[in-house]
């Protein structure tokens, strides 16, 4: 699928037809020029010929119906997104923002992918037109998105930005903007930029350890900041947008799961009423070892006598390598 050859075939044509074909695409989720009955069967021909509705994937299955989908990209290069059943009933998308990812995470298997390139807009919109046409097929829709598959979002705002507006956008996917999510190792440079866009985008910071030395030796990004930086920022990013801002904390055994951790943890987050934590079961990728149900249980109930919000996520996803960190093409 190609949606810039699809614009340049309109050139010529009335502007209406713009209109017509982003309700087509985004809206009646059409998956063949044929079902277009509202253009001029030329213009339909002429489409259908150059410009396939077609996106390429292959998809795997679980048991809770969340589903996880590899998809080729133009150039043959792949990427995973998955379409999560909530318990409730909502339907969540979680997107890829580029082709592997360039921070190397220690827990983490696109890191270890290495950087491939950053998706543009189309590809990461792409993502989320593939589980709307399926859903479609099930009377539902998408409730949510999430920026938290494989790469960075910060380090490709441009066109992750790009990607929410049509999401956003009335005459596209017509998705609330406090539906969308953004997950980030916490690029400074692309908080401020996100906070500056006017947009009240959801932050959730992958913050996995609350001392600088610990969070340095899980997260190479860290090493060129520190966590009292970083806490400033994320705190005007919430004052400004008057959104709460989510941290992630992955539980692992004997690294950064004790109850000294978890009292640093209660104290970096002072601001109580900004911030919730999710804690995450990890699901082994590599030399890390998940922390015990009881160890995840006694770290929660210290934040929560702390004054903390919080909840544990179970790493849906383990029989098909679709969880918080298990995102990676072979």
């Amino acid at each position: 699928m190609n949606i810039k050859k699809i614009y340049s075939i309109l050139a010529d044509q009335p502007k209406f037809r713009l209109q017509q074909i982003n309700h087509l695409l985004f809206q009646d989720l059409i998956t063949d020029w044929d079902q277009a009955t509202v253009l001029p069967k030329d213009l339909r021909e002429s489409l259908a010929k150059e410009c396939s509705l077609e996106i390429e994937a292959e998809t795997k299955h679980l048991a809770n119906n969340s589903t996880k989908a590899m998809i080729v990209l133009e150039d043959g290069l792949r990427i995973e997104t998955v379409l999560i059943n909530n318990y409730d009933g909502r339907n969540t998308v979680c997107v890829s923002s580029q082709v592997g990812c360039s921070l190397g995470c220690a827990f983490c298997a696109t890191g270890a992918m290495g950087f491939k390139r950053n998706l543009t807009a189309q590809e990461i919109f792409e993502q989320v037109l593939f589980f709307a046409r399926r859903l479609k097929l099930m009377n539902q829709k998408i409730d949510n998105i999430v920026f938290m598959g494989m790469g960075e979002p910060l380090l490709n705002l441009d066109n992750v930005l790009d990607a929410i507006k049509t999401f956003n956008d009335p005459k596209c996917f017509n998705l609330g903007i406090r539906r969308i999510s953004i997950s980030t190792a916490g690029i400074k440079a692309g908080i401020e930029k996100l906070k500056n866009s006017g947009l009240q985008i959801n932050l959730a910071l992958s913050l996995h350890a609350a001392d600088d030395k610990l969070r340095a030796e899980l997260m190479p990004v860290h090493r060129s900041t520190n966590l009292k930086e970083l806490m400033g920022v994320i705190k005007d990013y919430a004052q400004t947008t008057n959104r709460q801002i989510m941290f992630e904390y992955i539980m692992l055994k004997d690294v950064n799961d004790s109850e000294i951790d978890a009292e640093k943890l209660a104290s970096l987050l002072d601001d109580h009423r900004l911030y919730l934590v999710n804690l995450i079961n990890y699901n082994q990728t590599g030399k890390f070892t998940p922390s015990t149900s009881a160890r995840i249980r006694n770290f929660k109930n210290i934040l929560m006598r702390a004054g903390l919000k919080v909840t544990v996520r179970d790493s849906h996803g383990q029989d098909i390598n679709a969880a918080c960190g298990q995102l990676a093409t072979e």
